[in-house]
Protein backbone atom coordinates (compact mmCIF):
# COMPACT_ATOMS: atom_id res chain seq x y z
CA UNK A 1 0.00 0.00 0.00
CA UNK A 2 1.65 3.49 -1.22
CA UNK A 3 1.43 6.19 2.15
CA UNK A 4 2.31 10.21 1.18
CA UNK A 5 2.87 13.09 3.04
CA UNK A 6 0.38 15.85 3.00
CA UNK A 7 2.94 17.52 0.38
CA UNK A 8 2.40 14.77 -1.93
CA UNK A 9 -1.81 14.34 -1.46
CA UNK A 10 -1.70 18.35 -2.65
CA UNK A 11 0.73 17.58 -5.67
CA UNK A 12 -1.51 14.96 -6.21
CA UNK A 13 -4.75 16.87 -5.98
CA UNK A 14 -3.27 19.94 -7.91
CA UNK A 15 -2.64 17.93 -10.84
CA UNK A 16 -5.96 16.34 -11.09
CA UNK A 17 -7.38 19.46 -11.47
CA UNK A 18 -4.78 21.13 -13.47
CA UNK A 19 -3.85 18.72 -15.91
CA UNK A 20 -6.79 16.29 -15.98
CA UNK A 21 -9.21 19.14 -15.77
CA UNK A 22 -11.18 17.19 -12.68
CA UNK A 23 -12.35 19.97 -10.86
CA UNK A 24 -12.13 20.59 -7.07
CA UNK A 25 -16.08 20.52 -6.56
CA UNK A 26 -16.24 17.21 -8.30
CA UNK A 27 -13.42 15.72 -6.14
CA UNK A 28 -15.30 16.97 -2.94
CA UNK A 29 -18.62 15.48 -4.37
CA UNK A 30 -16.80 12.28 -4.65
CA UNK A 31 -14.75 12.15 -1.65
CA UNK A 32 -18.00 13.29 0.51
CA UNK A 33 -19.96 10.59 -1.18
CA UNK A 34 -17.33 7.67 -0.80
CA UNK A 35 -17.49 8.90 2.92
CA UNK A 36 -21.38 8.68 3.24
CA UNK A 37 -20.85 5.40 1.72
CA UNK A 38 -18.68 3.72 4.35
CA UNK A 39 -20.50 5.41 7.22
CA UNK A 40 -24.24 4.00 5.78
CA UNK A 41 -22.55 0.57 5.17
CA UNK A 42 -20.54 0.39 8.92
CA UNK A 43 -23.22 2.32 11.19
CA UNK A 44 -26.39 2.19 9.45
CA UNK A 45 -27.72 -1.11 10.36
CA UNK A 46 -30.69 -0.99 8.55
CA UNK A 47 -32.15 1.78 10.13
CA UNK A 48 -31.76 5.79 10.08
CA UNK A 49 -29.35 7.50 12.57
CA UNK A 50 -28.62 10.71 13.85
CA UNK A 51 -25.51 11.87 13.20
CA UNK A 52 -23.65 15.23 14.63
CA UNK A 53 -21.53 16.85 11.56
CA UNK A 54 -18.53 19.27 13.36
CA UNK A 55 -18.05 21.05 10.44
CA UNK A 56 -14.54 23.66 9.75
CA UNK A 57 -14.53 26.32 6.93
CA UNK A 58 -12.15 24.92 4.60
CA UNK A 59 -12.24 22.10 2.29
CA UNK A 60 -12.20 19.33 5.18
CA UNK A 61 -15.68 21.12 6.21
CA UNK A 62 -16.79 21.00 2.65
CA UNK A 63 -16.52 17.17 2.56
CA UNK A 64 -18.01 17.12 5.65
CA UNK A 65 -21.30 19.22 4.20
CA UNK A 66 -21.44 16.21 1.18
CA UNK A 67 -22.01 14.03 4.02
CA UNK A 68 -24.53 15.87 5.73
CA UNK A 69 -26.56 16.21 2.07
CA UNK A 70 -25.62 12.80 1.57
CA UNK A 71 -27.05 11.09 4.87
CA UNK A 72 -29.76 13.27 4.98
CA UNK A 73 -30.84 11.91 0.92
CA UNK A 74 -30.56 8.72 2.90
CA UNK A 75 -33.16 9.85 5.73
CA UNK A 76 -30.47 10.18 8.34
CA UNK A 77 -31.27 12.97 10.78
CA UNK A 78 -27.93 15.23 10.34
CA UNK A 79 -27.31 18.30 12.37
CA UNK A 80 -23.83 20.06 11.26
CA UNK A 81 -21.94 21.93 13.44
CA UNK A 82 -19.70 24.76 11.74
CA UNK A 83 -16.66 25.97 13.53
CA UNK A 84 -16.38 29.06 11.50
CA UNK A 85 -18.59 32.23 10.48
CA UNK A 86 -20.62 31.94 7.58
CA UNK A 87 -18.81 34.68 5.69
CA UNK A 88 -15.51 32.91 6.35
CA UNK A 89 -16.46 30.08 4.23
CA UNK A 90 -15.79 30.56 0.26
CA UNK A 91 -15.03 28.31 -2.90
CA UNK A 92 -16.44 24.35 -2.78
CA UNK A 93 -16.99 24.55 0.53
CA UNK A 94 -19.42 27.39 0.38
CA UNK A 95 -21.08 25.91 -2.62
CA UNK A 96 -21.74 22.97 -0.97
CA UNK A 97 -22.69 24.53 2.23
CA UNK A 98 -25.70 26.53 0.31
CA UNK A 99 -27.29 22.89 -0.27
CA UNK A 100 -27.78 22.67 2.99
CA UNK A 101 -31.13 22.74 4.95
CA UNK A 102 -30.71 26.15 6.89
CA UNK A 103 -32.43 24.23 9.73
CA UNK A 104 -29.83 21.58 10.20
CA UNK A 105 -27.14 24.11 10.76
CA UNK A 106 -25.37 25.78 13.85
CA UNK A 107 -23.04 28.15 13.10
CA UNK A 108 -20.32 28.50 15.91
CA UNK A 109 -17.05 30.67 15.53
CA UNK A 110 -16.63 31.49 19.28
CA UNK A 111 -15.60 29.67 22.24
CA UNK A 112 -18.60 28.46 24.21
CA UNK A 113 -21.02 28.16 21.58
CA UNK A 114 -20.50 24.66 20.39
CA UNK A 115 -20.38 23.70 24.23
CA UNK A 116 -24.19 24.49 24.29
CA UNK A 117 -24.69 22.03 22.18
CA UNK A 118 -22.97 19.15 24.17
CA UNK A 119 -25.96 17.29 25.09
CA UNK A 120 -27.02 17.50 21.41
CA UNK A 121 -23.30 15.45 20.06
CA UNK A 122 -23.65 13.08 23.18
CA UNK A 123 -27.08 12.17 21.95
CA UNK A 124 -26.30 11.33 18.51
CA UNK A 125 -25.72 7.91 17.12
CA UNK A 126 -22.65 9.38 15.39
CA UNK A 127 -20.05 12.41 15.17
CA UNK A 128 -18.72 13.39 11.84
CA UNK A 129 -15.19 15.11 12.20
CA UNK A 130 -14.64 17.42 9.43
CA UNK A 131 -13.30 19.97 11.22
CA UNK A 132 -9.50 20.08 9.75
CA UNK A 133 -7.98 18.00 6.69
CA UNK A 134 -4.29 17.13 6.35
CA UNK A 135 -2.91 20.66 5.43
CA UNK A 136 -3.19 21.28 9.52
CA UNK A 137 0.51 21.92 10.72
CA UNK A 138 0.40 24.54 13.52
CA UNK A 139 -1.17 23.43 17.58
CA UNK A 140 -5.11 23.48 17.76
CA UNK A 141 -6.01 26.28 19.86
CA UNK A 142 -9.03 28.23 21.13
CA UNK A 143 -12.73 27.20 19.73
CA UNK A 144 -11.15 24.57 17.34
CA UNK A 145 -9.74 22.85 20.48
CA UNK A 146 -12.87 22.90 22.68
CA UNK A 147 -14.67 21.53 19.79
CA UNK A 148 -12.08 18.28 19.81
CA UNK A 149 -12.35 18.05 23.12
CA UNK A 150 -16.28 17.93 23.56
CA UNK A 151 -16.10 15.64 20.49
CA UNK A 152 -13.51 13.18 21.91
CA UNK A 153 -15.96 13.38 25.69
CA UNK A 154 -19.03 12.66 23.60
CA UNK A 155 -18.67 9.12 24.08
CA UNK A 156 -20.07 8.53 20.85
CA UNK A 157 -18.69 6.70 17.34
CA UNK A 158 -16.84 9.40 15.70
CA UNK A 159 -15.79 9.13 11.67
CA UNK A 160 -13.05 11.18 10.88
CA UNK A 161 -12.57 13.22 7.18
CA UNK A 162 -9.31 12.26 5.23
CA UNK A 163 -7.85 12.24 9.04
CA UNK A 164 -8.36 12.81 12.29
CA UNK A 165 -8.75 16.85 13.12
CA UNK A 166 -5.11 17.59 15.41
CA UNK A 167 -2.99 15.02 13.53
CA UNK A 168 0.15 15.78 11.52
CA UNK A 169 -0.67 14.25 8.63
CA UNK A 170 2.94 13.86 7.41
CA UNK A 171 4.31 12.84 10.81
CA UNK A 172 1.83 11.78 12.62
CA UNK A 173 2.18 13.99 15.97
CA UNK A 174 -0.85 15.64 17.75
CA UNK A 175 -1.13 19.05 17.22
CA UNK A 176 -1.92 20.09 20.80
CA UNK A 177 -5.57 17.77 20.86
CA UNK A 178 -6.75 15.75 18.40
CA UNK A 179 -9.66 13.60 17.42
CA UNK A 180 -10.07 9.90 18.56
CA UNK A 181 -11.66 8.33 16.08
CA UNK A 182 -13.53 4.97 15.71
CA UNK A 183 -13.08 5.20 11.88
CA UNK A 184 -10.92 7.25 9.74
CA UNK A 185 -11.72 7.57 6.00
CA UNK A 186 -8.87 8.57 3.77
CA UNK A 187 -8.89 10.03 0.58
CA UNK A 188 -6.85 8.32 -2.24
CA UNK A 189 -4.10 7.62 -0.21
CA UNK A 190 -3.29 6.67 3.44
CA UNK A 191 -1.11 9.39 4.67
CA UNK A 192 1.65 8.80 7.00
CA UNK A 193 0.12 10.37 9.48
CA UNK A 194 -2.14 7.98 10.23
CA UNK A 195 0.59 5.09 10.27
CA UNK A 196 3.11 6.33 12.45
CA UNK A 197 2.48 6.52 15.88
CA UNK A 198 1.08 8.37 18.09
CA UNK A 199 -1.40 9.43 15.53
CA UNK A 200 -2.14 5.75 14.27
CA UNK A 201 -3.77 5.18 18.02
CA UNK A 202 -5.68 8.44 17.04
CA UNK A 203 -7.61 6.46 13.78
CA UNK A 204 -9.33 3.74 14.62
CA UNK A 205 -10.30 1.43 11.69
CA UNK A 206 -8.86 3.04 8.70
CA UNK A 207 -10.23 2.54 5.17
CA UNK A 208 -9.09 4.04 2.14
CA UNK A 209 -11.74 5.87 0.08
CA UNK A 210 -11.29 6.64 -4.28
CA UNK A 211 -12.21 9.57 -5.06
CA UNK A 212 -11.33 9.98 -9.04
CA UNK A 213 -7.67 10.68 -9.10
CA UNK A 214 -6.55 9.27 -12.37
CA UNK A 215 -4.62 6.19 -12.73
CA UNK A 216 -1.34 8.73 -13.86
CA UNK A 217 -2.05 10.52 -10.74
CA UNK A 218 -2.00 7.49 -8.24
CA UNK A 219 0.68 5.58 -9.73
CA UNK A 220 2.93 8.72 -10.40
CA UNK A 221 1.96 10.64 -6.79
CA UNK A 222 5.86 9.92 -4.77
CA UNK A 223 5.31 7.99 -1.46
CA UNK A 224 6.01 5.48 0.89
CA UNK A 225 6.11 1.49 1.17
CA UNK A 226 3.58 0.57 3.98
CA UNK A 227 4.35 -3.22 4.67
CA UNK A 228 1.76 -5.74 5.57
CA UNK A 229 0.68 -9.27 5.20
CA UNK A 230 -0.04 -9.15 1.14
CA UNK A 231 2.78 -7.18 0.51
CA UNK A 232 5.13 -9.70 1.98
CA UNK A 233 3.15 -13.15 1.37
CA UNK A 234 3.68 -12.97 -2.16
CA UNK A 235 7.57 -12.09 -1.69
CA UNK A 236 8.46 -15.43 0.16
CA UNK A 237 10.00 -18.42 -2.10
CA UNK A 238 8.67 -21.51 -1.36
CA UNK A 239 11.15 -24.11 -1.45
CA UNK A 240 11.76 -26.86 -4.47
CA UNK A 241 11.02 -30.20 -3.62
CA UNK A 242 14.27 -31.77 -4.18
CA UNK A 243 16.47 -29.44 -2.11
CA UNK A 244 19.14 -29.65 0.31
CA UNK A 245 20.76 -27.22 2.84
CA UNK A 246 23.37 -25.91 0.88
CA UNK A 247 20.60 -24.43 -1.53
CA UNK A 248 19.58 -21.84 1.80
CA UNK A 249 23.05 -20.10 2.85
CA UNK A 250 25.61 -20.24 5.50
CA UNK A 251 25.22 -17.56 8.10
CA UNK A 252 28.53 -16.71 9.84
CA UNK A 253 27.40 -14.87 13.10
CA UNK A 254 29.75 -13.00 15.25
CA UNK A 255 28.51 -12.61 18.27
CA UNK A 256 28.41 -12.86 22.14
CA UNK A 257 30.94 -12.06 25.40
CA UNK A 258 31.04 -12.52 28.41
CA UNK A 259 27.10 -12.19 30.73
CA UNK A 260 26.07 -11.57 26.83
CA UNK A 261 26.21 -15.51 25.37
CA UNK A 262 22.26 -15.06 25.09
CA UNK A 263 22.36 -12.70 22.41
CA UNK A 264 24.69 -14.59 20.38
CA UNK A 265 22.24 -18.18 20.75
CA UNK A 266 18.84 -15.37 20.21
CA UNK A 267 20.82 -14.43 16.85
CA UNK A 268 22.03 -17.91 15.82
CA UNK A 269 18.86 -20.07 16.41
CA UNK A 270 16.59 -17.06 15.21
CA UNK A 271 18.91 -17.95 11.39
CA UNK A 272 18.14 -21.25 11.39
CA UNK A 273 14.45 -20.96 12.16
CA UNK A 274 14.08 -18.64 9.40
CA UNK A 275 15.10 -20.94 7.08
CA UNK A 276 19.18 -20.96 6.98
CA UNK A 277 20.36 -23.94 5.51
CA UNK A 278 23.49 -23.60 7.36
CA UNK A 279 24.65 -21.76 10.67
CA UNK A 280 28.04 -21.07 12.10
CA UNK A 281 28.18 -18.76 15.27
CA UNK A 282 31.71 -17.79 15.66
CA UNK A 283 32.03 -16.73 19.90
CA UNK A 284 34.38 -16.21 22.38
CA UNK A 285 36.28 -19.59 22.89
CA UNK A 286 35.27 -18.92 26.89
CA UNK A 287 31.80 -19.51 25.60
CA UNK A 288 31.66 -21.83 23.40
CA UNK A 289 30.71 -24.65 26.15
CA UNK A 290 27.05 -22.54 26.92
CA UNK A 291 26.60 -21.95 23.72
CA UNK A 292 26.81 -25.31 22.19
CA UNK A 293 24.09 -26.43 24.63
CA UNK A 294 21.67 -23.85 23.51
CA UNK A 295 22.59 -24.43 19.62
CA UNK A 296 21.95 -27.51 18.79
CA UNK A 297 21.14 -26.83 15.09
CA UNK A 298 23.66 -24.47 15.07
CA UNK A 299 27.61 -25.19 14.50
CA UNK A 300 29.82 -23.30 16.73
CA UNK A 301 33.58 -21.85 15.53
CA UNK A 302 35.10 -21.03 19.26
CA UNK A 303 37.63 -18.12 18.72
CA UNK A 304 41.02 -17.62 20.43
CA UNK A 305 40.14 -15.33 23.50
CA UNK A 306 42.99 -16.50 25.88
CA UNK A 307 39.89 -16.99 28.54
CA UNK A 308 39.03 -13.38 28.68
CA UNK A 309 35.17 -13.81 27.52
CA UNK A 310 35.91 -11.08 24.44
CA UNK A 311 37.36 -10.96 21.08
CA UNK A 312 39.45 -8.10 19.80
CA UNK A 313 41.46 -7.66 16.44
CA UNK A 314 43.79 -10.72 17.17
CA UNK A 315 40.63 -13.07 15.64
CA UNK A 316 40.49 -11.30 12.55
CA UNK A 317 42.67 -13.91 10.53
CA UNK A 318 40.37 -16.88 12.31
CA UNK A 319 37.17 -14.50 10.85
CA UNK A 320 38.30 -14.08 7.40
CA UNK A 321 39.33 -17.55 7.47
CA UNK A 322 35.30 -18.23 8.61
CA UNK A 323 34.21 -16.23 5.91
CA UNK A 324 35.42 -18.02 2.46
CA UNK A 325 32.49 -19.54 1.43
CA UNK A 326 29.60 -18.15 3.57
CA UNK A 327 26.88 -16.14 2.53
CA UNK A 328 26.53 -13.71 4.94
CA UNK A 329 28.24 -12.11 7.82
CA UNK A 330 26.24 -10.70 10.89
CA UNK A 331 28.10 -8.69 13.10
CA UNK A 332 27.23 -7.14 16.66
CA UNK A 333 24.93 -8.95 19.02
CA UNK A 334 26.54 -8.99 22.93
CA UNK A 335 30.23 -8.97 21.15
CA UNK A 336 31.03 -6.58 23.72
CA UNK A 337 31.68 -2.43 23.43
CA UNK A 338 35.43 -2.66 24.85
CA UNK A 339 38.27 -0.72 22.49
CA UNK A 340 39.96 -3.63 20.83
CA UNK A 341 36.10 -5.43 19.92
CA UNK A 342 35.23 -2.34 18.20
CA UNK A 343 38.63 -1.95 16.50
CA UNK A 344 37.64 -5.65 15.00
CA UNK A 345 34.63 -4.55 13.97
CA UNK A 346 35.56 -1.44 12.18
CA UNK A 347 38.06 -3.99 10.73
CA UNK A 348 35.76 -6.54 9.11
CA UNK A 349 33.66 -3.89 7.96
CA UNK A 350 36.68 -2.16 5.49
CA UNK A 351 37.75 -5.51 4.77
CA UNK A 352 35.49 -8.10 3.91
CA UNK A 353 33.33 -8.59 1.01
CA UNK A 354 30.60 -10.67 2.24
CA UNK A 355 26.89 -9.08 2.80
CA UNK A 356 26.63 -8.12 6.13
CA UNK A 357 23.94 -7.30 8.47
CA UNK A 358 25.18 -5.12 11.79
CA UNK A 359 23.39 -4.79 15.15
CA UNK A 360 23.76 -3.59 18.43
CA UNK A 361 27.32 -2.99 19.80
CA UNK A 362 28.18 -3.66 16.17
CA UNK A 363 26.60 -0.23 15.57
CA UNK A 364 28.28 0.88 18.99
CA UNK A 365 31.55 0.23 17.28
CA UNK A 366 30.83 2.31 14.09
CA UNK A 367 29.39 5.06 15.83
CA UNK A 368 32.95 6.01 17.20
CA UNK A 369 34.36 6.45 13.66
CA UNK A 370 31.27 6.03 11.37
CA UNK A 371 33.44 7.02 8.28
CA UNK A 372 34.13 3.31 7.98
CA UNK A 373 30.97 3.11 6.58
CA UNK A 374 32.32 4.92 3.09
CA UNK A 375 35.29 2.75 2.81
CA UNK A 376 33.60 -0.40 3.48
CA UNK A 377 33.93 -3.07 1.28
CA UNK A 378 30.69 -4.95 0.64
CA UNK A 379 27.92 -3.75 -1.67
CA UNK A 380 25.31 -4.77 0.72
CA UNK A 381 25.25 -3.76 4.47
CA UNK A 382 22.30 -3.44 6.77
CA UNK A 383 21.81 -1.22 9.93
CA UNK A 384 19.88 -2.48 12.54
CA UNK A 385 19.62 0.45 14.83
CA UNK A 386 17.29 1.50 17.46
CA UNK A 387 16.53 5.43 18.24
CA UNK A 388 19.70 5.02 20.87
CA UNK A 389 21.89 3.55 18.89
CA UNK A 390 20.66 5.69 15.56
CA UNK A 391 21.49 8.78 17.87
CA UNK A 392 24.96 7.64 18.72
CA UNK A 393 25.72 7.00 14.53
CA UNK A 394 24.23 9.94 14.11
CA UNK A 395 24.99 12.61 16.67
CA UNK A 396 21.75 13.18 17.05
CA UNK A 397 19.32 13.72 19.99
CA UNK A 398 16.81 10.68 19.86
CA UNK A 399 14.33 13.08 20.71
CA UNK A 400 15.16 15.01 17.01
CA UNK A 401 15.08 11.27 15.44
CA UNK A 402 11.98 10.56 16.93
CA UNK A 403 10.43 13.85 15.53
CA UNK A 404 11.62 12.63 11.91
CA UNK A 405 12.37 8.98 11.64
CA UNK A 406 11.71 8.74 7.92
CA UNK A 407 13.98 11.84 6.91
CA UNK A 408 16.32 10.39 9.46
CA UNK A 409 16.75 7.18 8.24
CA UNK A 410 16.36 7.90 4.87
CA UNK A 411 19.40 10.55 5.15
CA UNK A 412 21.26 8.43 6.50
CA UNK A 413 21.32 5.45 4.40
CA UNK A 414 21.72 7.45 1.62
CA UNK A 415 24.62 9.02 2.84
CA UNK A 416 26.35 6.16 3.89
CA UNK A 417 25.01 3.94 1.40
CA UNK A 418 23.55 1.30 3.34
CA UNK A 419 20.17 -0.05 4.50
CA UNK A 420 18.89 1.25 7.39
CA UNK A 421 16.24 -0.52 9.41
CA UNK A 422 15.25 2.10 12.18
CA UNK A 423 13.40 -0.01 14.79
CA UNK A 424 10.41 0.94 16.95
CA UNK A 425 6.91 1.20 17.02
CA UNK A 426 6.37 1.37 12.95
CA UNK A 427 9.98 0.33 11.91
CA UNK A 428 11.39 2.51 9.02
CA UNK A 429 13.55 0.70 6.00
CA UNK A 430 15.25 2.81 3.88
CA UNK A 431 17.54 1.97 0.97
CA UNK A 432 20.48 3.37 -0.84
CA UNK A 433 18.93 4.84 -3.03
CA UNK A 434 16.37 6.91 -0.54
CA UNK A 435 13.02 4.03 -0.94
CA UNK A 436 11.32 3.81 2.40
CA UNK A 437 9.26 1.40 3.76
CA UNK A 438 7.03 1.48 6.94
CA UNK A 439 6.46 -1.78 8.66
CA UNK A 440 2.63 -2.71 10.07
CA UNK A 441 3.15 -5.66 12.09
CA UNK A 442 4.45 -6.29 15.79
CA UNK A 443 2.90 -5.20 19.05
CA UNK A 444 3.87 -3.48 22.31
CA UNK A 445 5.05 -7.11 23.99
CA UNK A 446 8.12 -6.62 21.83
CA UNK A 447 9.76 -4.11 24.12
CA UNK A 448 11.63 -6.57 26.03
CA UNK A 449 15.14 -7.55 25.84
CA UNK A 450 16.96 -10.10 22.57
CA UNK A 451 13.99 -8.86 20.22
CA UNK A 452 16.99 -7.13 18.46
CA UNK A 453 19.13 -10.05 18.63
CA UNK A 454 16.11 -12.31 17.00
CA UNK A 455 15.98 -9.93 13.88
CA UNK A 456 19.81 -9.72 12.99
CA UNK A 457 19.07 -13.98 12.83
CA UNK A 458 15.98 -13.03 10.90
CA UNK A 459 17.53 -10.76 8.36
CA UNK A 460 20.77 -12.37 7.79
CA UNK A 461 19.29 -15.90 7.17
CA UNK A 462 17.31 -14.00 4.63
CA UNK A 463 20.00 -12.22 2.88
CA UNK A 464 22.11 -15.79 3.14
CA UNK A 465 19.21 -17.57 1.70
CA UNK A 466 19.90 -14.68 -1.81
CA UNK A 467 17.08 -12.46 -1.01
CA UNK A 468 17.86 -8.58 -2.04
CA UNK A 469 18.79 -6.88 0.63
CA UNK A 470 15.95 -4.70 0.02
CA UNK A 471 13.86 -7.73 0.22
CA UNK A 472 15.58 -9.47 3.10
CA UNK A 473 14.70 -5.99 5.28
CA UNK A 474 11.27 -6.08 4.78
CA UNK A 475 10.31 -9.62 5.10
CA UNK A 476 12.41 -9.71 8.02
CA UNK A 477 10.65 -6.98 10.13
CA UNK A 478 7.44 -8.16 9.14
CA UNK A 479 7.65 -11.45 9.73
CA UNK A 480 9.87 -10.63 13.02
CA UNK A 481 6.41 -8.78 14.15
CA UNK A 482 4.46 -11.00 12.69
CA UNK A 483 5.89 -13.55 15.07
CA UNK A 484 5.39 -11.32 17.70
CA UNK A 485 1.87 -10.72 16.88
CA UNK A 486 0.87 -14.74 16.38
CA UNK A 487 2.11 -14.89 20.07
CA UNK A 488 0.39 -12.13 21.31
CA UNK A 489 -2.74 -13.66 19.48
CA UNK A 490 -1.51 -16.74 21.95
CA UNK A 491 -1.11 -15.11 25.27
CA UNK A 492 -1.23 -11.66 25.41
CA UNK A 493 1.14 -8.88 25.02
CA UNK A 494 2.68 -8.86 28.49
CA UNK A 495 5.53 -10.94 29.02
CA UNK A 496 6.41 -12.11 26.02
CA UNK A 497 10.29 -12.75 25.31
CA UNK A 498 12.70 -13.18 22.25
CA UNK A 499 12.47 -16.78 22.69
CA UNK A 500 8.90 -16.87 22.07
CA UNK A 501 8.60 -14.75 19.25
CA UNK A 502 11.93 -16.95 17.69
CA UNK A 503 10.23 -20.35 17.97
CA UNK A 504 6.97 -18.90 16.11
CA UNK A 505 9.03 -17.50 13.22
CA UNK A 506 8.33 -20.83 10.75
CA UNK A 507 4.17 -20.78 11.58
CA UNK A 508 4.37 -16.91 10.87
CA UNK A 509 6.41 -17.32 8.02
CA UNK A 510 3.79 -20.53 6.76
CA UNK A 511 0.73 -18.46 7.74
CA UNK A 512 2.32 -15.21 4.81
CA UNK A 513 2.85 -17.99 2.60
CA UNK A 514 -0.99 -18.87 2.59
CA UNK A 515 -2.27 -15.39 1.61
Amino acid sequence: MKVVTAEAMRDAERLTIEKFGISGLTLMEAAGKSCSDLILADFGQGKKASVAVIAGKGNNGGDGYVIARSLQQHGWEVKTYIVARRTDIAGDAAVNLALLDESSLFFCPEPGELSCYANELAGADLIVDALFGTGLNTSVRAVHAEAIELINSSGRPVVAVDIPSGLDATSGRVLGVAVKASLTVAFAFAKVGHLLYPGAEYCGCLKIAEIGFPNEVLSGTVGYEFLDSETIGPLLRKRERGAHKGDYGHCLILAGSTGKSGSAVLAANSAVRTGSGLVTLAVPGALNGIVEIKTTEAMTLPLDDEGRGFVDERVFAEILKASVGKSVLALGPGVSWRPGTASLIRRLVSEIALPMVIDADGLNALSEDVSVLLRKKSDSVILTPHPGEMSRLSGLSIAEIERDRIAIARDFAQKYHVYLVLKGARTIISTPEGGVAINGSGNPGMASGGMGDVLTGIVASLVGQGYSADKACKIGVFLHGKAADLVAADSGEIGITASDVQERLPFAMKKLMEI
